[in-house]
């Protein structure tokens, strides 16, 4: 599961032309589910998101303050394009949890951030609908939140292991073979041979 979350001075969501939510100060949070996504996503997206501290105290110091300890609201907005995956420039939803599991997913999210903070000060958009969000970003002040255990595109991890295993391969041959250009260095008299002998500790190191 993946939230951006912004502090604003003011936040709507219209539809068509009609207004359908909008709050003062507090924070917008467009939420992005994915297929892996479970309960417990949800149960650790919401602590976050109700306890991050954005916001200044009576003293003025920053970063001290949650949304719930400043009492201020907070607008939701669904958005499956966080779950973007780029194949070349075309973007990929395939991550991205179907609608028929995701909106009911979605409203318990919701449900469970007002039964953790308060009903009235949390607020949403219009699942699946085409919406016009109109955010005025205090700071600009802008989180990215993921889950701990959020989704990876099979082919992409895939790849991200592969790669791993080459740096690692890497790290466990480098210091044999920087050892042995060393002492080969050393040991060579002769510039043409030691030239011929680079040329040669060069090509093993190509992948």
């Amino acid at each position: 599961m993946k939230a951006i979350i912004q502090r604003v001075t003011r936040a709507s969501v219209t539809v068509g032309e009609e207004q359908i939510s909008s709050i003062g100060r507090g924070i917008c949070v467009l939420l992005g589910i994915s297929l892996e996504d479970t309960q417990k996503d949800a149960e650790y997206m919401v602590r976050k998101i109700l306890n991050l501290r954005l916001f200044e105290d009576d003293n003025g110091k920053h970063w001290c303050k949650s949304v719930m300890d400043k009492q201020y609201e907070i607008l939701c907005v669904s958005q499956f394009t966080l779950q973007c995956i780029l194949k070349g420039n075309k973007p990929d939803y395939h991550a991205a949890m179907p609608t028929e599991q995701s909106e009911p997913f979605y409203n318990d999210f919701l449900e469970h951030m007002r039964r953790g903070y308060k009903p009235e000060m949390v607020k949403d958009g219009k699942f699946g609908a085409y919406m016009q969000v109109h955010i005025q970003n205090d700071g600009p002040v802008t989180i990215e939140l993921e889950s701990p255990a959020g989704p990876s595109d099979p082919k992409q991890q895939a790849k991200l292991e592969k790669q791993q295993q080459r740096k690692e391969k890497t790290r466990a041959k480098g210091p044999s073979e920087s050892s042995k250009e060393k002492a080969a260095s050393r040991t060579k008299v002769d510039p043409s041979a030691s030239s011929g002998a680079e040329g040669d500790v060069s090509s093993e190191r190509e992948p």
